[in-house]
């Protein structure tokens, strides 16, 4: 007992539910969090508008009942969602928080205003290609039928071919500083 490699993979998922249990009602006492906790939590302040927007798109894609609020059940999903999901599950969860209006394509506008607010949010805005280039060579990749827009199916497919785009896109919601966070906790305690 106590011994380590005694532990079973449900023994492990436990503990880690219980500081992630830990973790949200420390954060978020009320139980309910919201945009602007949402923004303290992930440690998300002082953004530029596209930065914001792209933040708020994110809480509203993770509020899965839409009340307004994350409460631990949909913070837990969106958690192992991003954390553990299959690479299919995660592209389409991808495509709905791209799909910012909501009307089952992504424009170029969308990905453009994506493709800014994840590099001013990561701190990368100095790339070799300009959020607008590089935008306009995803489109030219993956957007088959040249409509100006991306289905969910090209965006699949499309983000499968292209590791450039799959990489910005797996990096546009780095969650590894709240995994630390929640770690470095669990041996302080």
């Amino acid at each position: 007992m106590g011994n380590s490699s005694g532990c079973t993979v449900d023994d492990l998922q436990a503990v880690e539910m219980h500081l992630w249990y830990k973790k949200f009602m420390t954060e978020c006492p009320s139980g309910q969090l919201t945009l602007h906790e949402f923004k303290q939590f992930f440690g998300l302040r002082g953004l530029d508008s596209e930065a914001n927007a792209y933040i708020e798109q994110m809480f509203r894609t993770f509020d899965m009942n839409k009340d307004g609020t994350i409460d631990f059940m949909e913070y837990v999903a969106a958690l192992s969602l991003v954390m553990r999901g299959k690479i299919e599950q995660k592209l389409r969860w991808y495509f709905k928080l791209y799909d910012v209006d909501g009307n089952g394509c992504i424009d170029r506008h969308e990905l453009l205003n994506i493709i800014k607010a994840i590099r001013a949010i990561n701190g990368t805005e100095s790339q070799e290609l300009s959020a607008e280039e590089f935008t306009n060579r995803v489109f030219d990749k993956i957007d088959i039928n040249g409509d100006g827009e991306l289905s969910l199916e090209e965006f699949v497919e499309g983000s499968r071919n292209d590791q450039e785009f799959m990489d910005v896109m797996m990096n546009s919601l780095d969650l590894s500083h709240i995994v630390t966070m929640i770690h470095n906790r669990r041996h302080s305690v």
